[in-house]
């Protein structure tokens, strides 16, 4: 892949009446993608993290929907409804943290509830053209997100981020790594400090991929030097995406986001979260509320073929932490960035239209 491919890479799209996204887990080893045909074999793939990233999942989940829509457009119209049922479950099963997969889902169930009395045929066609939409949509917030987020970053910059949420967790152009695209394409220059992100390594494998491929200047450090590299002066800001958003303005993060906030707090360095208003949950009152998937034991243990651990060892593997409504400076969305985000703020950026 060339560099100025690099930048319009389709972290999912559709192909012959298929959904094909890029395998994630083989990067940057390998460049593929996988085809997938069903609701099932969606969830799966969420679940497995060939997709990841709060955005992308619900691109995905969607076009789970429509995929099993297309399965059973021949059927009468209450099989239909049986087996639109049963690919919301699934979906909504594949991964618990990112409110983006139950935003997504709600809508495409939203769209076809509203179909409900048409012929089958007209439900599917809806279902697929909203999947489109959504993932369509997904682009353009991730652009004006940037745009909002790249007026808050100085010329000269050194970003610190943590895991990936650039176009590969995302539609296209990301949301933490799309406000350092655009802030580039601004011309502004900025270079990125790429935390590793264990245990699923993330950022070493992901976030340093893309910013190489676009020739981002990106240095790479463990997850353990950050608090160093803030120390010796060497870190001006901190961008990271988000999973979910609680009502108070909590941030549900790849876990390590919370030692990263602290960090910079003690530091003084502005800690912006860019994240779309999807990701905002005014259902959940605080970050306790939460979920938090727990993930294998395996990918603390060891990476691929390789175990570095003792057998038997107890292991505790959650996937995401929650960062205080106070350690953030701004929450940067499609509708401007909300410094110091709390309840009242939040309601009122929902409200605005």
């Amino acid at each position: 892949m060339t560099t100025s491919q690099a930048s319009s890479v389709e972290t999912l799209r559709w192909c012959e009446g298929h959904l094909e996204m890029i395998d994630q887990r083989v990067l940057p080893a390998r460049f593929q993608y996988l085809r997938y045909d069903s609701a099932q074999s969606v969830a799966q793939g969420i679940r497995e993290m060939v997709v990841r990233g709060a955005p992308a999942i619900g691109c995905a989940a969607a076009y789970g929907v429509a995929l099993e829509a297309l399965r059973h457009r021949k059927v009468s119209a209450a099989d239909f409804a049986v087996a639109m049922e049963r690919s919301f479950e699934v979906l909504a099963a594949s991964r618990p943290t990112a409110v983006n997969l139950s935003w997504a889902l709600g809508r495409m169930r939203r769209r076809r509830e509203s179909l409900a009395s048409q012929p089958v045929a007209a439900q599917v066609d809806a279902l697929l053209t909203e999947a489109h939409e959504i993932r369509a949509e997904d682009i353009r917030v991730n652009r004006a997100l940037g745009e909002h987020g790249a007026a808050l970053l100085t010329d000269g910059a050194r970003v610190l981020t943590h895991c990936n949420a650039g176009a590969l967790a995302t539609a296209g152009h990301g949301t933490a790594l799309g406000v350092i695209r655009s802030a580039v394409a601004a011309g502004k220059r900025i270079s990125v400090i790429a935390d590793e992100t264990r245990p699923f390594l993330q950022g070493a494998r992901l976030t340093a991929w893309e910013m190489l491929q676009e020739r981002i200047p990106v240095t790479l450090i463990t997850d353990n030097m950050a608090g160093f590299m803030m120390s010796r002066g060497e870190v001006d800001a901190v961008v990271v995406g988000a999973d979910r958003v609680a009502a108070n303005g909590d941030v549900a993060n790849k876990i390590g986001t919370y030692m990263v906030a602290v960090l910079a707090q003690r530091h003084r360095i502005p800690f912006y979260v860019a994240s779309p208003i999807s990701t905002i949950d005014m259902s959940i009152a605080d970050g306790a509320a939460i979920p938090i998937e727990e993930r294998s034991q395996r990918e603390v243990t060891g990476f691929g073929d390789c175990q570095w651990a003792a057998d038997g060892v107890s292991v505790r593997n959650p996937a995401f932490d929650v960062t205080p409504a106070e350690l953030v400076t701004a929450l940067i969305t499609e509708r401007g960035a909300v410094h110091q985000p709390n309840r009242e703020r939040l309601a009122a950026l929902l409200a605005r239209a």
